[in-house]
């Protein structure tokens, strides 16, 4: 077959329909049909998505679908060609009326084997046009044809369809996602799980976001890192500290493949509430169950007897550090600094810090969630700022300190600073 366009002329094995559209679709001068002339026929098959929202419970999976193609599965080679006629199209609905006919014509072909670029390009056209029911449709074709896919595609393209969704806070479509594919029998894996608790902390209530991590332990399902650190994150903010402690335990403290994690996020419930009798006895349970405090760790305790102004629980943590050999960062500095001005002891400051070295050069190896929870000190956001202008001598913590009481002396004169 050969197929003739203005200043392009093409040979192509008969027969080829869906490349030859492309070439078409691509070099045409004419403005594309509107929108509407390919989805008025796409009404919903039997096999569309359930239109109800997921009842979070007991799946019922039912047997997963075989289909048997008469000829053999090629590769998908229309991502490279989706990818060119996508190219200068910015507008969602632009970009959809380009790829919703290329989906059309190589989804009728047998031999198609969709890979997961092109899906990745044909959700964010979906979502982009805010057409979410076309990407559930997408989806259920993919699902009906799964013994035709390679291993492994369908649960990568359900995460991408997920990420879409969730990036337009489209949490029914991403509930009725995951209900199609398990009405036909694919299991939950665990990075759809975890995504399902990233945004469900970001944009639900802690409600449904417990309802949601129930289902998925139900499920068999084992929260990541990422996933349990989004959940924290959002007990955090709504100062929900006994309901953060509650999860944690829940998720199971024993766990040894996330290190620290557990402990620390339990220590921290604690200690954002002051609760300063349970915190030490979670840090020696802690201990007792065979985990190494880290530098995290000792901040969580550190920032709360700084705001406690618990002097003797300070430097006995301080002995502890240096015991262990753990090496204090900027927020340890902040904790000792801002516990003794605060006080107005900036004669004594000089006591605690001889338990550090000031020569080591600034870093912050501190949870980023401990600063959800407490906030930057006045020292740790000071020097921060200190830090970003260059200097021909590097800095070093006794610069930074140094630097740090001199501003402190110039704006309150009557009081009496160490001096370096």
């Amino acid at each position: 077959m050969k197929v003739k366009v203005p200043s392009l002329s093409v040979e192509l094995p008969f027969p080829q329909p869906c490349f030859a559209f492309l070439i078409i679709m691509i070099t045409r001068r004419t403005p594309p049909p509107p929108l509407l002339h390919f989805i008025v026929p796409l009404n919903p098959t039997p096999h569309s998505p359930p239109p109800s929202p997921l009842p979070f419970g007991p799946a019922k999976p039912s047997p997963p679908r075989s289909v048997s193609l008469a000829a053999t599965p090629r590769p998908s080679s229309s991502s490279p060609s989706l990818r060119h006629a996508s190219g200068g199209y910015g507008d969602g609905a632009r970009l959809l009326r380009r790829a919703w006919p290329l989906w059309l014509r190589l989804s009728a072909d047998p031999s198609f084997v969709p890979d997961l670029p092109f899906l990745s390009l044909l959700f964010s056209a979906c979502a982009h046009a805010r057409r979410f029911d076309l990407l559930l449709l997408v989806l259920d074709r993919l699902s009906s044809s799964s013994a035709a896919l390679p291993p492994g595609l369908l649960p990568r393209a359900l995460s991408a369809a997920i990420s879409c969704l969730a990036d337009h806070a489209q949490l029914p479509f991403m509930e009725r996602a995951l209900s199609l594919l398990l009405s036909r029998g694919f299991p939950i894996d665990s990075a759809a799980g975890d995504a399902f608790l990233r945004y469900y902390s970001r944009f639900a209530s802690l409600d449904d976001l417990e309802g949601v991590y129930a289902w998925l332990k139900r499920s068999r399902h084992l929260p990541r890192p990422a996933g349990i650190r989004a959940v924290a994150l959002a007990y955090v903010r709504d100062r929900e500290l006994y309901r953060l402690g509650r999860f944690l335990r829940d998720v199971g403290l024993g766990r040894k493949d996330l290190g620290n994690l557990l402990w620390n996020l339990l220590l921290l419930s604690y200690a954002a509430a002051f609760k300063m009798k349970s915190l030490q006895r979670e840090f020696l349970n802690m201990v007792r169950a065979g985990f190494c405090p880290d530098v995290t760790t000792f901040n969580v305790r550190l920032l709360a007897f700084s705001r406690m102004s618990m002097f003797w629980d300070l430097h006995l943590s301080l002995d502890h550090m240096q015991r262990a050999g753990i090496v204090p960062d900027l927020v340890t500095y902040g904790c000792v600094v801002d516990s003794y001005l605060d006080r107005r002891l900036g004669r004594n400051l000089r006591f605690a810090l001889d338990k550090m070295n000031l020569d080591d050069p600034p870093r912050v190896a501190t949870d980023s969630l401990v600063f959800e929870a407490f906030g930057k000190g006045s020292f740790h956001s000071t020097a921060e700022a200190f830090l970003e202008f260059r200097r021909n001598s590097p800095w070093t913590y006794r610069k930074v300190v140094a630097t740090y009481l001199r501003k402190q002396y110039r704006s309150d004169r009557n009081q009496i600073f160490w001096n370096y």
